[in-house]
Parts: C-alpha cells; structure tokens; sequence
C-alpha cells in the first residue's frame, strides 16, 4: 500500500524532480507524482497520470497525498563523504597553518577532549543538527580514537534522522600528541585508519584483514599534500606510491572512499579504478590549508568514482552547497592555469554532491537519485520562500529552479 504521494500543487498539476542518472547530469521531471511505500522505498513513479487512477492501482487515499507548491521541487538528499564530526567546535578558525602541522598544533589536542562524553555530546549533536539543516541526509563522519563517543555519534545520528557511517578513527603512531593514539592492547578494531603516517604497518594490516573478512566500509585519507606524501615515502620505504601503501595491507577495496587524492598520480589513479575504490573531493579544505587543488576532470576521466566532502574543520563550512560552489572554483582555477582543461559544469557538480556521493560510499543501491525500489531520500525545495535567500524573477518557471537554486541563492 502507497502512504505518501508527492506531487505538483492542485492548480497547476506540475510536479518537478530533479535528479542525477548514469546517463544525464541532470534529470529534470516534469508532471510527475512520485509514490512511497510503507517501508520508505519509492514505489512508481508516473507522469501525467490523475489521481483516481494512481489511487486504485497503489491503494493510497487523499490524506495520503503531499502537494508541492508552485515553486517547489524535489531533489536528492545530498552525501557528504568526509566529515570530521570532532573538529566542529572550532570550524572557521585554525586556518592558518599546512596539514602536518594543523594536525598537531589544533586538532589532535581538541580530539583528545572526546574523553569526555559530555563534551562529545555537545558537539556531535550540534554537527549533526546543522548538517542535517544543510541538507546533508548521508555523512560518512570521522569520530576519535574513544569508543564510547564514536557510539554515541552514531546514536545521534540515528536519533535526528540523519544517515551515517561513523569510523572510529585508528592510530598508533603520534609523536607530537602522545597521549592521544592507542596501543595495540588497548585497540577495538574500527575500519578508519586515520591516514598513513599515523599508523604502524601492523595496525593497516590488521584493519584491512577485519574489512576483507567482514565486508566493511573503509575511509582515510590520501595524497592530501605534498609534506605528507613526502613523509610517507620515508615511512614506507618499501611501497611504489601513498596509494601502493593501502594497497599492499588491502585496504583498498570497492567500499574504500579515500579523502582529497590532490597529488595522485595517473598510475596511482588507476589502481582506484582497479580496485573500485572512491575519492572524496574536499575543495573547501584543499584550499582553506593550502594542500593542492585536485583535477577532478582527470580522476573522472578515469573512470574513478569520486563524491564531495565537506571536511569540517579544515573545511571551514558543513554545507555541501559550499562544497558544490568550491568545487566549480577549484575547476575554473584548473582552467585559468591552462585553458585547455575542461571546467566542470554546474550540473556535474550538482550530480557529484548526490548521486556521485552514493557511488562513492557505495551505497547508489539505496540512495542517491529517484529510482523504484530506492528509499525516498530527498530534500523539498521552496524556491519562493518569502524573505528567503533566492529571487526569483518574473518568467522563471519551476523548471528553471535548479538554475536559481545553485546561482542565485546567497
């Protein structure tokens, strides 16, 4: 039996859906009703048809029917394929040194307070209320290294509605904080390394036999700037590359998402279409830090699945809209330094921040775009809200509200 129905308002019989397909950037459905099952999963959708028909064939009533208004549409919740839910409390500030020594003199201090669960409390149930507000209905977070607050983390999440994978992040290995990583002993494996330098050989090795034997997610980071991949040719004497590290101890994987890839090689690139495994695009921080501007046209071009990230707090913003617009700046300065790169297009990035992100976490099974059979995951739109943040101008119809919605809103 069909509960909900969402379709166009009753005076103008429009409803309009916007979404991502494998084969269009942007899908845009006009005159549609869209049916949701008892278990949440799309169950038709159909175009042109009246409601008395839809009714007998899906058993659903009119109390049942949800009416968009004239200047509403439905769209894809948006993913975020890297967030650091610890380092909230301090987001916007802490910008002003590179990625090593950020990580020593900010954020491994900060995250050690996660201790304190009354403290994780605070800020995990602060981050996942505004992201949720940003749109954000999918966050693959990086908690600490406490078992306790990585918990609760994901509670929260549950309890605000807001899907997550949760990592409890794995290191032991860290010089300028010591009492901030883990022994051996003492460790409950959790599948989030959290990048190369931070952690012994033993430890990847352990992580990636618990991902393989148990077919789990996997996240880290890789390749985020250029001290760092250097560091990790000293630590690694014996592996090719950053990437031949996590594929020696089999941490990559088809469900491995792997965050910024700034200064991956071609060769490098191809091991991730190889292996299946995914990059999240970080602009926002990539910058915010000085690390590198990723090319996403060339990791796209080779066939390699990539999402966005907002990477709070050396991302500065938990929005994906701001890591949408970052995005086409990082593409457009691409291009100023050689105008024979190809600068991605709006309708790209929107599919990168939704469907691109559910490829990435491996999860396009489930969500990401409008399909039957899907769970109905979506954002509903007002373009007109009065006092709002967009203008609308006179002849702009509703199906030009993509347009207004990733131009014009401030």
């Amino acid at each position: 039996m069909c509960k909900t129905l969402c379709h166009g308002s009753r005076n103008n019989k429009m409803g309009t859906f916007v979404h991502s397909t494998s084969g269009a950037a942007v899908e845009i459905l006009q005159n549609c009703v869209l049916g949701v099952d008892d278990q949440g999963k799309i169950a038709f959708i159909e175009n042109d048809r009246d409601e008395e028909s839809l009714s007998k064939l899906w058993g659903f009533g009119a109390s049942d029917i949800k009416q968009l208004g004239q200047h509403e549409f439905l769209m894809p919740g948006m993913v975020d394929t890297h967030i650091h839910a610890s380092q909230y409390s301090y987001t916007g500030t802490a910008l002003d040194l590179p990625l090593l020594e950020w990580l020593n003199t900010y954020t491994f201090p900060v995250e050690a307070k996660y201790k304190d669960l009354e403290f994780a409390n605070n800020v995990y149930t602060k981050v996942v209320r505004r992201t949720l507000k940003n749109g954000t209905t999918t966050a693959c977070y990086f908690a600490t290294i406490h078992t306790d607050a990585s918990l609760l983390l994901g509670e929260l999440a549950d309890k605000f509605g807001q899907r997550a994978l949760v990592g409890k992040v794995c290191m032991d290995c860290n010089s300028a904080v010591p009492q901030y990583k883990e022994s051996s002993s003492e460790f409950k494996p959790v599948v989030t390394p959290r990048f190369a330098p931070s952690c012994s050989s033993s430890l990847l090795s352990e992580l990636g036999e618990i991902a393989n034997n148990n077919k789990l997610h996997i996240q880290s980071h890789i390749s985020e700037n250029k001290g760092e991949v250097e560091l990790v040719k000293t630590l690694f004497p014996g592996c090719k590359s950053y990437t031949d590290v996590y594929l020696k101890h089999k941490l990559l994987t088809d469900r491995t998402v792997m965050a910024h890839g700034c200064h991956l090689t071609d060769e490098e690139l191809e091991i991730f279409h190889e292996t299946g495994s995914a990059i999240s695009h970080c602009p926002n921080s990539n910058i915010s830090i000085c690390s590198g501007m990723l090319n996403v046209r060339n990791v796209l071009n080779h066939k390699v699945k990539l999402g966005l990230g907002t990477d709070v707090a050396a991302g500065y913003s938990p929005s994906m809209l701001d890591a949408m617009r970052r995005t086409l700046d990082t593409s457009k300065a691409l291009t100023i330094q050689d105008p024979q790169h190809k600068t991605l297009s709006f309708e790209e990035v929107f599919r990168l921040a939704t469907l691109g992100g559910s490829e990435a976490l491996s999860l396009d099974d489930q969500i990401g775009n409008f399909v039957v059979g899907k769970d109905f995951d979506a954002l509903r739109v007002n373009v007109c809200v009065p006092e709002g943040p967009i203008d609308l101008f006179p002849g702009e119809a509703v199906f030009c509200s993509m347009t207004c919605y990733t131009s014009k809103i401030i």
